[in-house]
């Protein structure tokens, strides 16, 4: 840097670069203006008699209210400038009366006559019921004790049950959440119980340990519908139910009846195992055998009237020669016959007795 452009010490002035030192620096001269304002200069004030001059006050007095103006002019303009967080909105108030919703930025209002209040609508709030999250993160630790009046309540077969659930919200409308419920908080806490005991007194015992999932979308719908019905300006993110077990006292009870459930299902799944291997294969069997009689009525009946056919047809030739058909009928009948003959008697018409055995066999010629 060249020793030209250098400023030497006694010729800088100092600058406030924000508010509050322009500030400090106006109280700092009213301070000494005061303090400074009886003082003497160059030994002038003194009068013939010896006495000092009165200040000038007036002129004091014109320079407190010159500042005064000053620190007010600043005080308005830094006020009527304001910033919105990403994920607030601000409710501006105009004469204590609703004006608008500012979006999140830099944003003008009217000095000393809107109010601006900030809400976070972007955070999503949790209420616990039946339990209290002690210490929040990977490993929570949860303490339980002590709210069993939360917790505990009556089925529709009337049958006691232990419920756990969170219920997760947000701001959806800053102006309703601030001015139309006192305190939202509690509202949505009393609310939240009253509709998850109405969802669980609706249903049985064993509908509840089941179904989950319909039960948190049910008591979800009806939680929103009775917000908006009070104007609340909130949504409902999520009802979650954490725990649902039957009460401590019960749960031995409670698990043998289990057990025993267990097996009754495990016993009728066998069953119906057996039902599904059996059955169908006798079913198969007996179509078998219906289809198989089926086919033999149908092959017994074509095969006699093929036979009865057969015979009308020969008894048409019969009529026509009748004995060269006898002959022809014996011939064919004999040729079917004889091939399975294996002994052969010959009997003599006169006599009454066996004729000495003739073996037509061939076993003697093979001999």
């Amino acid at each position: 840097m060249a020793f030209d452009d250098q400023q030497p010490p006694w010729g800088k002035k100092n600058k406030p670069g924000s508010p509050e030192e322009v500030i400090a620096a106006l109280l700092k001269k009213i301070k000494e203006m005061f303090e400074g304002g009886g003082g003497r200069k160059g030994g002038q004030g003194d009068d013939s008699s010896g006495q000092a001059t009165p200040p000038n006050m007036w002129g004091g007095l014109l320079k407190v209210i010159v500042v005064i103006g000053v620190l007010f002019i600043v005080n308005v303009v830094y006020s009527s400038f304001y910033t919105i967080e990403p994920g607030e909105q601000g409710v501006v108030l105009r004469f204590g009366k609703f004006s608008k919703l500012a979006p999140p930025g830099l944003n003008f209002k009217m000095p000393l006559i809107d109010d601006v209040i900030k809400v976070d609508v972007a955070a999503v709030r949790k209420q616990e019921f039946g339990f209290r999250t002690r210490i929040a993160g990977q490993k929570s630790v949860f303490a339980n004790k002590g709210y069993d009046s939360e917790s505990l309540m009556l089925t529709g077969d009337k049958n006691v049950i232990d419920v756990e659930w969170i219920v997760q919200y947000k701001i959806q409308d800053p102006f309703n959440f601030i001015y139309k419920v006192r305190n939202v908080d509690q509202a949505v806490r009393d609310l939240s119980e009253r509709a998850i005991r109405r969802v669980v007194g609706n249903q049985n015992f064993d509908y509840v340990l089941s179904n989950r999932e319909i039960l948190e979308a049910t008591a979800t719908r009806r939680l929103q519908a009775t917000l908006n019905k009070y104007n609340s300006g909130v949504k409902i993110v999520a009802v979650k139910l954490q725990d649902v077990n039957p009460p401590e006292k019960v749960k031995p009870a409670f698990n043998e009846v289990n057990e025993a459930d267990q097996d009754m299902k495990r016993l009728v799944n066998e069953a119906e195992q057996t039902y599904n291997k059996i059955i169908p294969k006798a079913r198969g069997t007996a179509k078998r055998v219906l289809e198989e009689a089926h086919g033999y009525a149908i092959e017994r009946t074509n095969l006699a009237k093929g036979e009865a056919s057969r015979f009308l047809a020969v008894l048409e030739e019969y009529k026509k020669a009748e004995d060269v058909t006898r002959k022809r009928m014996y011939l064919e009948t004999m040729q079917q016959i004889l091939p399975t003959v294996k002994e052969v008697y010959l009997l003599d018409k006169d006599q009454r007795s066996l004729l000495p055995f003739l073996d037509l066999t061939g076993s003697r010629s093979k001999n």
